[in-house]
């Protein structure tokens, strides 16, 4: 314990520690881009979506479909915005991309409310998370068979690019992933404030005094789950930038991060808060970092793997301690 505070007072203030700190924010940006769809979901529709893994990482190949493929997602038409073969967009372009890719997994969104969601809309709570978990089944064969020899290139005009902070490397999709996840963070915030996000809140309280209220809970089901499904697919696209693992591409080593890890954020925050997904990120993804970074020397007693257990030993305390999240809100039942 004493050679690893020393350790730590000797990076402390150098570059190990900027380095460390500015992965954290980045990991941490992906997991409340992620957070942040579940939460919209689950806010308006009481749903926990456990489909929010496989419709995210759909929403990344819709980009590379985009931007590798020149074509558009289940359609015979050519996308006229796409890059020459063997070139990079811009940067500028390349984000006109990544709207598009958003809004067709906006769609994709609408589509699985209407046909799977809507008609089960009434029934017990339990029924409507065990179709979301068909749906993750469904969809995540696509995502990974597709993936299965190679990733899919993303064609991030950057690369993995990064700048010099004295002596600390700080790779330029990290600062990307921080001002994406500032954007997406304040406009949901900023959402929720507008008559469309009331009423949202008001049909997660009570769908039937909404209604009663001439709130139309069919359309407000819809748009969270749009809006939901496009921000999952934001986080998946943000991850696939390298230096993240996927190193630039869409591959199977998003499905398991977007599907499981993020668990540990909406819980540690609360299923249903906006403020609790950006700090049950920010906190998990700063729990696992720093301890990936900072304890290493122990990695033959603890694993190689043991950076990635931290986030479920977080979530563990939580449960016992506040299970409703820090920001969560709790449920009073008389008995």
């Amino acid at each position: 314990m004493i050679t690893a505070v020393l350790q730590f007072a000797q990076v402390g203030a150098g570059a190990t520690l900027i380095q460390t700190l500015v992965k954290a924010l980045a990991l941490g940006s992906v997991y409340v881009l992620i957070a942040l769809g579940f939460v919209i979901i689950f806010k308006a529709t009481q749903v926990l979506n456990f489909a929010a893994g496989a419709l995210s990482m759909a929403g990344a190949m819709f980009m590379t479909i985009l931007i590798s493929d020149g074509g558009f997602p289940l359609l015979p038409f050519a996308n006229p915005l796409a890059p020459a073969e063997g070139e990079t967009a811009g940067i500028v372009l390349f984000f006109v991309h990544v709207l598009i890719a958003l809004a067709l997994a906006a769609i994709l969104g609408l589509v699985i409310e209407r046909v799977a969601i809507r008609p089960m809309v009434g029934q017990p709570l339990f029924a409507m998370a065990v179709i979301t978990l068909g749906i993750e089944i469904a969809i995540r064969p696509f995502n990974l068979d597709a993936t299965a020899l190679e990733g899919r290139q993303l064609g991030v005009p950057w690369g993995a690019n990064s700048w010099d902070w004295g002596g600390a490397v700080v790779p330029k999709s990290y600062l990307v992933a921080v001002i994406v996840a500032a954007i997406a963070g304040v406009s949901v915030l900023f959402f929720f404030r507008t008559k469309l996000g009331v009423a949202m809140r008001a049909v997660a309280f009570d769908q039937e005094a909404a209604m009663a209220q001439g709130i139309n809970v069919g359309r407000v089901f819809a748009i969270a789950w749009a809006m939901g499904t496009a921000l999952a697919a934001l986080g998946a696209i943000v991850y696939g930038m390298a230096p993240f693992p996927p190193g630039g591409s869409v591959s199977q080593e998003i499905h398991p991060l977007l599907a499981l890890r993020v668990l540990p954020v909406i819980v540690l925050g609360g299923l249903d808060s906006v403020a609790g997904a950006i700090y049950g990120g920010l906190i998990i993804a700063t729990a696992e970092v720093f301890a990936g970074q900072y304890l290493s020397q122990w990695n033959s007693t603890l694993g190689s793997g043991y950076s990635t257990i931290v986030p479920y030993l977080v979530m563990l305390f939580m449960l016992l301690v506040k299970p409703y999240g820090l920001f969560g809100t709790p449920e009073i039942r008389r008995v």
